[in-house]
């Protein structure tokens, strides 16, 4: 069972190490999505979601940087995606938004969960 675990941590931890390096590769083409802060926005959001995966990857800070992570995915689920979905007139835009929306909500939980199974609670006891 600790292996399946194990492997799970990875799988949720190695695509937000991926979106945080293409928020940073791509942080110009993303900068109106931010509510605020624009391109600077895009790179500290980059910079957190890298911060979060080291910290995962290499057990240090992991419970923290989970809990962390968590209230950043949620951040954006309620400030981009959910006013995305409600504002748009396209129903493509509509459905992408959702699927971001939940896509997020979902990690939230995941990142909520994965901070229970951290093995460093050196910060959050």
């Amino acid at each position: 069972m600790a292996g399946i675990i194990g492997l799970g941590k990875y799988l949720f931890i190695i695509p937000m190490l991926v979106f945080g390096i293409l928020n940073i590769m791509n942080a110009k083409e993303m900068a109106t999505m931010a509510p605020v802060g624009g391109e600077l926005m895009i790179y500290v959001t980059g910079i957190a979601l890298i911060a979060a995966s080291l910290s995962v990857i290499i057990g240090k800070f992991d419970r923290l940087a989970c809990v962390l992570l968590a209230l950043l995915l949620i951040t954006i689920a309620l400030t981009i995606h959910l006013p995305n979905l409600l504002n748009a007139d396209d129903p493509a835009i509509q459905a992408a938004s959702m699927d971001s929306f939940l896509k997020d909500i979902g990690l939230t939980g995941g990142a909520l969960m994965a901070s229970k199974l951290a093995r460093d609670d050196a910060v959050t006891g």
